[in-house]
């Protein structure tokens, strides 16, 4: 379900500071919206999907229509002209396509202008998003009218013909994405009663299966009922549907629909959505185009606060390459969404049945036969909403069927709790992989005893301090977060020796409250990869998205051996930003690419697994289980990139840790307070913040001051003199900025999300020393790899003990970028206070001590 190929980078769409090419006449034009997405998609879909030829089209140079009938310099300029022959003659202009105008009533004023002053009897407007399609109609008395139409002429049609479609005559769609993006937008802003993304959605499931019901059973040379004709009403065109709907689709899928379900559209909408559709053959449309056109719909109705987000699908993709199905494994998602999981495997295993086909020559009849027994026999989905399950059911029966085995269920549940059908036919210890991506979150925690009770992790755990053991207790939680039951629950699904690749939230992976889950998984599972995602994968999924940056786990449900290598990776690089904005970049050659390493990771997997491992970098490396420390699992914090430098610097340097030095009594390590918001602004004694610290100084420009009353209550908790370092531990982007106090920045408070480094011998180590190290980018990349996910920050935490210092062997370089460092930042101090007094002085204030004055509280 992913984007295709292997590379890192895949060769996409330019920037728009590039031109692009037209798709009709091959000329660069400009990257407008307008052009982008609404002139290059129709005029795709007028060769693709209506069979114009590319030679009865004109659209650069643009053809240019007269504004009356005296203007002999045509000057409206016509997006999309399209002829009835290739010679492109005034007479000849069957249809116009306006693009320019992005609203309705403008767009069909402008349309009508163009067909009033040519001989073209057909328009179209079209903005990327909706469309309108009218024809020109002449009458006796010589009065023009216009008619809309459901849909447009095919090459060779007339417009009578439109809507008298053959079954043979269907055809597989082009952009299917960009029909259901219009057909989403139409909705949306004009259909009366509904206005929830869900509720539209719904209709939309209801009349696809309408319209595969028809296209399944409807002979080649029979017409069509899904269909809407120029002189049909739309009353009418809604009744036909209504009926196929409440007399076939309902009974043909009883697994799916309910007697309360119905089509509720009204006539007009309904009438919309069959025009657009009718031309197309659905069920042979991509899998992954008919994706994307889910996501259209069923995106925006998705419910994040439920934690519900689309899975992106290369990660789906990386997936079900990495645990590799076979034709036969048993497999089911429990919690299968929109039935990404489920359609990426169907696929993948249809792929290893054609293979076997063509080896085999099995008929196109046997292998169809073998391809349906198989998404039947082996292949499960639940998911607790009806709605989602009911998505599910729809993408399985356009793809090939497998629809029976999604059943509408919370996975969590005991399972005698579940209805007869689902019972019968997914339970635990018989399957051979799950894959999934369940919901995550602590604001949707699991509660009740007797649904906590089916599992381990629903109980209580403790840590022996001694001994580092992790035991379970026997008193049970009050609640556990979802992501963790179904952890569990996953592995329960499992036969000994089966696979299970889900998508996780790092923070369980180092975050301390977690660690029992670890404890859990390594004691009981062989945890055979682990690959991280960066921060923006779900920026696009739901509402808004979430910031939750997750892992993928490939785990067997097999005793553990007591040592084993696993394959960890890092990927940094998505496919999109965390605005959800394409990566595009520029290569050495001059292309646009996209960067999305997501791709790279299977095959680098399966080479691992082969014993053929390639390149060792942040995307792939084994990690002996034997190494693991402190249960922590998260691939970064054991980047091999580091390691590399570290060991080469370790030849001209010095390599000591922080925790070294603390033990020591070298350094101490201390974190400072907070004050609440009421305390801000009361004074202007700083308190300073993470973000107060910037180019290795306190801002002298702090936004935040309290009274001295406060800090003299509170300094004991956060106390500070020069010569001390701040070390941002919280905070994700800031994580690592340091700043060294000067006697200029007392006094002053400073935030618990912050370290306080103090050097306690300085003839052993010089603080300027210090900051510098701390600034180094092998430092920085070790503070990188060490901040983990806690919530929805990242911390440091008491990990800034492991960091390597890198300290020069030479005692006389040491000195000399220690006292660098001090004479630098001195210079900048007295420049900064400089440009103070300089303030003070256009004021007429000539006081020294104003962080002394205060609002008393």
């Amino acid at each position: 379900m992913a984007r295709r190929g292997a590379n890192a980078a895949h060769v996409l769409a330019p920037t728009d500071t590039d031109a692009v090419e037209d798709y009709i006449s091959g000329v660069a034009v400009s990257p407008t919206p307008e052009e982008i997405n609404a002139v290059q998609v129709f005029a795709k879909r007028l060769v693709a999907d209506y069979g114009y030829p590319k030679a009865h089209i004109q659209t650069r140079p643009q053809y240019r229509v007269r504004k009356s009938p005296s203007d002999d310099k045509k000057t409206f300029p016509i997006d999309i002209a399209v002829f009835s022959s290739n010679n492109r003659l005034e007479d000849e202009l069957q249809m116009v396509v306006e693009c320019k105008r992005p609203r309705r009533k403008e767009g069909l004023a402008q349309l009508k202008l163009y067909l009033d002053m040519s001989t073209a009897e057909i328009g179209v407007w079209f903005n990327g998003s909706e469309h309108a399609y009218i024809r020109k109609v002449h009458h006796a008395s010589g009065r023009r009218t216009y008619q809309e139409l459901p849909n447009i002429p095919r090459y060779g049609q007339r417009v009578e013909d439109i809507g008298l479609y053959c079954r043979r005559e269907l055809k597989k769609p082009s952009n299917l994405k960009a029909v259901f993006r219009d057909i989403r937008n139409h909705l949306a802003g004009n259909t009366t009663g509904i206005t929830r993304d869900e509720s539209l959605a719904q209709e939309i499931i209801n009349l696809l299966f309408c319209k595969i019901y028809d296209e399944i059973n409807t002979a080649p040379d029979e017409m069509v009922s899904f269909r809407c004709g120029v002189d049909e009403t739309a009353k009418d065109v809604r009744k036909r549907i209504v009926e196929t709907f409440e007399f076939k689709v309902k009974r043909e899928y009883s697994d799916v629909f309910t007697s309360k379900d119905a089509v509720t559209l009204d006539a007009a909408s309904l009438m919309y959505v069959v025009g657009e559709l009718q031309t197309y053959c659905i069920i042979d449309a991509d899998r992954d185009a008919v994706g994307d056109a889910f996501e259209v719909f069923i995106g925006p109705a998705l419910r994040g606060a439920e934690g519900q987000f689309f899975t992106p699908r290369n990660v789906i993709k990386l997936i079900v390459d990495m645990i590799d199905p076979e034709p036969g494994d048993l497999l089911i998602d429990p919690a299968c969404g929109s039935g990404g999981f489920l359609i990426a495997a169907l696929e993948h295993v249809w792929g290893k049945l054609e293979r076997e086909g063509k080896k085999k020559e099995w008929s196109e009849v046997i292998l169809d036969r073998k391809k349906r027994e198989l998404a039947s026999r082996c292949f499960r989905g639940l998911d607790k909403d009806s709605f989602l399950a009911k998505v599910t059911k729809a993408y399985m029966a356009i793809i090939g069927d497998g629809r029976g085995g999604v059943f509408c269920e919370n996975a969590l549940m005991r399972p005698d709790e579940w209805r007869v059908d689902a019972r019968d036919r997914v339970r635990l210890g018989r399957f051979n992989v799950v894959m999934t991506n369940p919901p995550f979150g602590s604001k949707i925690p699991v509660k009740g005893a007797q649904v906590l009770a089916q599992y381990e992790l629903g109980y209580k755990w403790s840590k022996d301090k001694k001994s580092q053991t992790i035991s379970k207790s026997d008193k049970l939680r009050d609640e556990q977060a979802p992501h963790i039951l179904f952890l569990e629950r996953c592995l329960q699904l499992l036969v000994v020796g089966g696979r299970l690749g889900i998508v996780m939230p790092e923070s369980i992976l180092g975050n301390p409250s977690y660690e029992y889950v670890i404890n859990y998984l390594m004691e009981r599972t062989t945890i055979r990869a682990i690959v991280t995602m960066p921060e923006s994968l779900f920026k696009t999924s739901g509402k808004s998205g979430t910031h939750t940056k997750v892992a993928v786990m490939v785990l067997e449900k097999t005793e553990p051996r007591k040592t084993h290598s696993m394959f960890f990776g890092a990927v940094k690089w998505c496919g999109h930003d965390s605005r959800g904005n394409p990566t595009y970049r520029r290569d050495p050659s001059g292309r646009m690419v996209l960067l999305d390493e997501v791709p790279t990771v299977a095959a680098r997997y399966q080479a691992f697994l082969k014993g053929k491992m390639g390149a060792v970098d942040h995307l792939s490396f084994k990690m002996p289980s034997t190494d693991v420390r402190n249960r922590i699992l998260v691939p970064q914090y054991y980047d091999p990139e580091i390691e590399a430098a570290l060991q080469q610097l370790s030849k001209t340097h010095d390599l000591v840790t922080v925790g070294n030095l603390v033990d020591a009594r070298i350094l101490a390590v201390e974190t400072g307070t907070e004050i609440g918001k009421m305390a801000y602004g009361t004074g202007r004694i700083p308190f300073i913040r993470t973000s107060d610290l910037s180019n290795w100084e306190i801002k002298a420009d702090f936004k935040h001051g309290v009274s001295r009353s406060i800090y003299e209550s509170e300094k004991r908790k956060a106390e500070v003199a020069a010569g001390d370092i701040l070390l941002v531990r919280d905070g994700t982007y800031l994580i690592g900025t340091t700043a060294i106090v000067t006697d200029s920045d007392l006094p002053m408070l400073y935030q618990s999300h912050i370290y306080r480094l103090r050097v306690l011998k300085p003839k052993d180590l010089d603080p300027w020393l210090l900051l510098a190290c701390l600034n180094t980018s092998i430092v920085m990349r070790q503070i990188r790899a060490k901040q983990f996910t806690q919530d929805i920050i990242d911390t440091l935490g008491r990990r800034v003990h492991e960091i390597v210092l890198p300290l020069p062997r030479s005692l006389a370089v040491r000195k000399q970028i220690g006292d660098e460092t001090r004479e630098t930042i001195s210079m900048r101090v007295k420049l900064r206070n400089r440009v103070q007094d300089i303030a003070r002085k256009l004021e007429g204030r000539t006081d020294d001590n104003e962080r002394d004055s205060s609002v008393q509280i």
